[in-house]
């Protein structure tokens, strides 16, 4: 497994002389910094999230060091943070030091001394970070659920991820609202090298007409030496993954705005003197067909073609029938977790509605019914004592069990008639009765 390689470096000085001396020294060694005159400016930006240490002075106008230092501990103790201070203060950056500061040093100092533990400080926080991402990949299984399932539908896709995961291609993603497109996305991500990256989805339907180029793009705001740049969503997936939800309902401007990045490989911020290169990997998903949202004028047609590398659909579960009772048992499972309660039994009208549904809100929808089982609030399917509605009943009901014997057995007609007891005869004439064909299990 290969770590993460962190530069960003937060410095923060009062003293603007020495404050841009140190940033440009700093700077030539390869690290990125972003520079700041006081305190308060720098929690604007710095969070338990951000990747890189801080550098402070201790005795500031307002928040001096000290405080900043409780003030980060309590954000996030795993952060590293620098104390700069005079050969008078020695004991107080020490006291910072047991306060959680990562180490100080006194001014003046060497700057590659300061350069060296920077460099320690930096590998321990990108450890940090890698450690955390790798943790959330484990315990966060609500990824892995949709594309749970043994239907031939949804292992084509599985191997489909396995073999774009690292494959260096843009992918458009298709399918019904509520199949697993973002699931999808996800997991090509997570298959491939950059899973230690980051993901970012951009919600294209939400984007607003005002301030849309700053939101993509970031911008340079303030001046020199005091804020340098803040990064647009676009930026924030550099060696990682952007994934573009919805792309067919993106306004137009930032549909041009992204072909530009697309073709480009590149953002120029908002106030920024030049663009900054990128290595990104964009996924983008439509929520109807992308060819007729081109057709309609919904989506740009130099910008359908960019991204339509590879294409990949997402079956909705009336494709993938089969796997509706395992990805309910999980969905189940999951839901009467978070809740601290027992998982429920499945029972007849639970069953009958899994199969009889054609769960036109896909996995959206099936997840929603388990919750609401989960709590003991699901809708009971409604009863009728008809004769027609009590045999329709035992045909589903019939058919599942025979359809799972299929499963189970990979099509073995010899071995699907010894768990049913029933003759061959009779087992064919009910499968050609429920349209079902032991040939389309026998490679599951």
């Amino acid at each position: 497994m290969s770590f993460q390689v962190l530069n960003r470096v937060a410095l923060i000085d009062d003293d603007d002389a020495f404050r841009q001396a140190l940033a440009e020294r700093l700077e030539l060694d390869g690290l990125g910094v972003a520079a700041f005159a006081s305190a308060e400016a720098a929690l604007k930006v710095v969070n338990e999230r951000f990747e890189g240490v801080v550098v402070t002075d201790l005795r500031m106008p307002g928040m001096d060091g000290r405080q900043l230092v409780e003030r980060l501990n309590g954000l996030d103790p795993d952060l590293p943070v620098v104390m700069m201070t005079g050969h008078g203060d020695i004991a107080e950056a020490v006291d910072s030091m047991k306060r959680g500061a990562y180490d100080f040093l006194a001014k003046p100092f060497a700057p590659e001394r300061l350069i060296g533990t920077l460099g320690r400080a930096l590998e321990k926080r990108a450890l940090v970070l890698d450690n955390r991402r790798l943790a959330a990949q484990a315990a966060d299984d609500e990824g892995s659920i949709p594309l749970s399932g043994s239907s031939r539908s949804v292992e084509a896709l599985r191997a489909a991820i396995h073999r774009l995961a690292d494959a260096g291609v843009d992918v458009l993603i298709e399918g019904e609202t509520g199949s697993g497109k973002e699931a999808v996305a996800r997991a090509i991500h997570n298959a491939g090298r950059r899973r230690l990256r980051p993901f970012v989805a951009v919600s294209c339907a939400a984007l607003p007409e005002s301030g849309l180029e700053s939101l993509l793009m970031g911008d340079a705001v303030g001046p020199s030496g005091t804020f340098r740049r803040r990064q647009g969503q676009v930026e924030q997936s550099h060696q990682g993954t952007l994934f573009l939800d919805e792309i067919d309902l993106a306004p137009r401007a930032a549909q041009l705005l992204l072909l530009r990045v697309l073709e480009e490989r590149e953002v120029h911020p908002v106030g920024a003197m030049e663009p900054h290169a990128l290595d990104l990997r964009i996924l983008a998903a439509t929520k109807g067909d992308p060819v007729e949202a081109v057709a309609g004028g919904r989506l740009r047609e130099d910008l359908y073609y960019r991204l339509n590398v590879v294409r990949l659909r997402t079956p909705p579960l009336r494709e993938r029938r089969d796997d509706v009772p395992l990805l309910f048992a999980r969905f189940l499972g999951r839901a009467a977790g978070r809740l601290n309660r027992e998982t429920p039994p499945i029972d007849h009208a639970i069953r009958r509605r899994l199969l009889e549904h054609d769960w036109p809100g896909n996995l959206r929808e099936l997840a929603n019914y388990a919750s609401q089982v989960a709590v003991g609030l699901a809708p009971l399917a409604p009863d009728s004592l008809s004769e027609d509605g009590l045999v329709s009943r035992v045909q589903a009901y019939e058919a599942e069990l025979i359809r799972e014997a299929l499963t189970r057995h990979r099509g073995d007609i010899r071995q699907v008639t010894a768990e049913l007891r029933i003759p061959r005869k009779t087992l064919y004439d009910k499968m050609a009765r429920h349209g079902l064909n032991p040939a389309s299990h026998r490679n599951r």
